[in-house]
């Protein structure tokens, strides 16, 4: 479940994609459409200054404001499957018959 962190009530307009930076801050950038290239400009919205946590999650809600979720993340699962695929793909060594010679 999301809490908010910070209300800032920011309006969302379309094209845009809609962060939280690295400083805490409200910022958009341009969204990428069809074969464009290049660096999308980033544009600070909101100076806010969130101090971010690890393990938890920043986004902007529906409202315009800052929330945060705790990430969840299943490690032991993905640790398992792997040292099963390991085991897998181990095949057994065959052994080479040795020929016999002709008098």
């Amino acid at each position: 479940m999301a809490k908010k962190c910070a209300k800032v009530g920011v309006k969302k307009e379309k094209g845009y994609l809609y962060f939280v930076d690295k400083k805490g801050n409200v910022a958009r950038a341009k969204m990428a459409r069809g074969k464009k290239k290049g660096k999308a400009k980033i544009q600070v919205v909101a100076k806010v200054g969130v101090k971010k946590e690890s393990g938890f999650l920043y986004f902007i809600d529906k409202q315009g404001d800052i929330s945060c979720a705790k990430m969840v993340r299943g490690g032991k699962k993905k640790k398992a499957k792997k040292k099963a695929k390991k085991a897998a793909k181990k095949k057994p060594a065959k052994k080479k018959k040795a020929k016999k010679k002709k008098k």
